[in-house]
């Protein structure tokens, strides 16, 4: 999987951005079939960064989340969450994709 860190309107550290990626690459764990990452600190307000994360995926439309806080660690978190819960509402209407088929009578 492919992980690109960008920012706007300064810039991160180096060690900034490995601990992002450490905290985005769990997602890989939730399904295996991620082609690329991309994060994006937006950083016009300096107290409050804004994150957001598109992933692309073999088969499917990216998934998208953000989030603005005051940490940004704690917005990474967030939208590490988010996009947790919609891989796995993903993988859910994978698994229940045919059963329910209504039986013909």
């Amino acid at each position: 999987m492919q992980i690109k860190i960008s920012t706007r309107h300064g810039e991160i550290s180096d060690a900034t951005k490995e601990k992002i990626i450490q905290k985005v690459e769990k997602l890989q764990k939730f399904f295996d079939r991620l082609t690329s990452l991309d994060v994006t600190v937006d950083l016009d307000k300096e107290d409050e960064p804004n994150i957001e994360v598109t992933i692309s995926t073999e088969r499917r439309n990216d998934f998208v989340a953000s989030y603005q806080s005051n940490d940004l660690f704690g917005s990474v978190d967030q939208v590490v969450a988010k996009l947790e819960q919609q891989i796995k509402k993903h993988k859910e209407k994978l698994k229940d994709r045919g059963k329910n088929v209504p039986l013909e009578e």
